[in-house]
């Protein structure tokens, strides 16, 4: 099937089209529009993204939606199914200075654009955690608020993994609200299954997406997981949040 395009999501840092394929919404981010990084190589952001994929199926928690490499009218790029999230809902949000609802936790203070004094929170739900565990895994350097896609079920979506698996430190994160706490033992038995697979069936799977460097990072970060035993603190040597954080 062709894909057709329908529009273009604004604003985005790289290319990105809302699409139609086969009766589906999807979104097609072509290589072709990818904009340099200096500490990413040029051309690798849609691997990337698929990559990150591999990893949500394989930890089993469905944290990226379907995601893979396709054709579109502006030549080869990541393809992913588009999900419809819930308007009434938002797992990050922005409230009042030192007002944190109740089951949030409040990650940092600052001033909007009325210059109004706000607090940057997030859900404590273990939707979002899953998500936080991924993100160490996959060395995510952009977890903005608005890569999380609240669902109407109560799913929770993250989408915009082209800056990951570097084999340097690199996450950036708005979701630091279980920093430090201890691993549980499903997400003790959970991390340790991904290391294992690596050196199997998930490294083969993402060897055409990643390099071998960044690919044996990924099993060492999950080795360091288990041996810390809990969600790392922000690291001082490199940004924590992502700007803007949405």
């Amino acid at each position: 099937m062709e894909l057709e395009l329908r529009g273009r999501i604004m604003p985005a840092s790289n290319a990105t089209f809302l699409a139609e394929l086969d009766g589906c919404e999807v979104v097609y981010k072509p290589i072709a529009g990818e904009r340099p990084l200096w500490d990413f190589p040029h051309g690798t952001l849609a691997d990337r993204e698929v990559a990150a994929y591999l990893v949500s199926e394989a930890l089993g928690w469905d944290i990226v939606p379907r995601t893979w490499l396709g054709e579109g009218p502006h030549g080869p790029g990541m393809v992913q199914e588009w999900k419809v999230v819930d308007p009434e809902v938002d797992a990050v949000t922005l409230v009042r200075a030192g007002r944190t609802p109740e089951g949030w936790f409040s990650v940092f203070d600052g001033v909007d654009d009325r210059d109004r004094d706000v607090t940057l929170v997030h859900e404590d739900t273990a939707e979002l955690r899953r998500m936080v565990l991924f993100d160490v895994l996959v060395n995510n350097a952009d977890r903005k608020g608005g890569h999380v896609l609240a669902m109407p079920d109560g799913h929770r979506y993250g989408v915009d993994h082209g800056v990951t698996f570097h084999h340097e430190h690199k996450l950036r994160t708005v979701l630091w609200g279980w920093a430090g706490t201890d691993l549980t033992d499903d997400e003790r038995v959970v991390v340790d299954a991904i290391r294992a697979s690596v050196a199997g069936a998930l490294g083969e799977r993402l060897a055409p997406h990643l390099t071998d460097l960044e690919i044996h990072a990924l099993e060492r970060r999950a080795v360091r997981l288990l041996s810390v035993g809990r969600l790392p603190h922000p690291d001082g040597g490199w940004p924590a949040i992502p700007w803007p954080p949405f």
